[in-house]
């Protein structure tokens, strides 16, 4: 089928932006400073202040936010770093980076986060950070994982949830540092890779800066090792031209997720949909809708025959991977991510999707699991 919904359309979402967009690109081009520089501290202060937080500091991208973050926490051999293997690589994989060993734990059932619980429970003297996932745009636990983690340092994993909000209070500051990417599928998507993070803390924020910057403080003098984890100046403008219209989009999101609540609901399948009934935080974006079904390819399968492009978030848990086999986990050993692993389909939700778009992606899961 030609006629298909957009999984997420980034092209109607840059054309109503194209003169900004376009006025940004010619400001950097004339100004010939490409790399961090006045665009970059201007997106900065402007982040900062949407978040309600001290320091935003740009880098690279939301991998190396985390990479970064834990390199200014020192992070290193020696080290654990406990996490959930329900989550993109990066989260992890950044921990075998540094020559910490990575712990995976395993989620909770209703929402799919990181189980605080397992967490204590697998607390070491050498554990130096818990890291946290907002899954898919909701905040997860952070009161509860902070309290799990004791002395380890709390690290938000905010990559999905750029503009969710935890206790009423949007993300950015409840812990020492919070992680963001700006990936273009993102809530605050960039035309390229970017990412930033976010702290109250100043030292933090000053180490940070000069991790990303090959250590160096002044330049070409290094009283430490960092490495090359800029924020490119042409990202950061257009940044600056997304970010005031990122809390509508993420309005549009969450009225697509209630529609789908709404439809899927009245089916009887509300159960299907993560972060139900257990925690259903109102400051969840809807960077992805995932429901879960033991019927997912059938599912899948069903929806491209109807024009519904889908998309699995995770097909396979992190301790399973060939690369961490040296971690020792078996199949079984964490059975509530394997089992999100089998049965998660991420349906479109972007802001940008027609009401006929809605209806057709709900219309084609009703009809083939009702």
């Amino acid at each position: 089928m030609t006629d298909s919904v957009p999984f997420l359309d980034l092209a109607t979402q840059h054309a109503a932006l194209e003169t900004e967009l376009r006025a940004a690109f010619d400001r950097v081009l004339s100004s010939g400073a490409f790399i961090l520089g006045p665009e970059v501290n201007a997106f900065e202060e402007e982040v900062a202040r949407y978040l309600g937080v001290a320091h935003a500091v740009g880098v690279s991208s939301g991998t190396d936010a985390l990479l970064v973050a834990l390199m200014a926490l020192g992070v290193g051999p020696g080290d654990e770093v406990i996490t959930t293997p329900f989550t993109f690589f990066a989260t992890a994989g950044v921990v075998h980076r540094l020559g910490a060993r990575p712990v995976f734990v395993d989620i909770r059932p209703g929402t799919f986060e990181l189980d605080p619980a397992a967490v204590a429970a697998a607390r070491t003297e050498r554990t130096k950070a818990v890291i946290g996932v907002d899954l898919f745009g909701q905040p997860c636990d952070l009161d509860a994982l902070r309290e799990a983690a004791g002395p380890a340092v709390l690290v938000e994993d905010a990559a999905q949830s750029f503009g969710a909000s935890y206790r009423g209070k949007t993300i950015g500051g409840h812990v020492p540092a919070v992680c963001f990417s700006f990936f273009p599928a993102k809530n605050l998507g960039g035309l390229g890779d970017g990412g930033l993070v976010s702290t109250d803390d100043a030292e933090l924020a000053t180490r940070m800066r000069r991790v990303r910057v090959h250590g160096a403080h002044p330049k070409y003098f290094h009283a430490m090792v960092g490495g090359n984890f800029r924020l490119d100046a042409l990202q950061a403008a257009f940044l600056r031209v997304k970010l005031p219209h990122v809390d509508t989009w993420i309005a549009a999101r969450r009225a697509n997720a209630a529609y789908y609540d709404e439809r899927l609901g009245a089916a009887g399948l509300a159960p299907e949909r993560l972060g139900l009934p257990e925690r259903a935080d109102p400051g969840h974006t809807y960077n992805q809708y995932v429901i879960r079904t033991n019927r997912r390819d059938a599912l899948r399968d069903a929806l491209a025959e109807a024009g519904v492009p889908t998309a699995i978030y995770y097909p396979k848990p992190l301790h399973l991977q060939e690369c961490f086999a040296y971690l020792g986990y078996e199949p079984g050993s964490l059975p509530i991510a394997e089992r999100a692993c089998d049965e998660v389909l991420a349906i479109p939700v972007g802001p940008e999707l027609t009401e006929a778009n809605r209806d057709r992606v709900a219309t084609a899961i009703l009809t083939t699991l009702t």
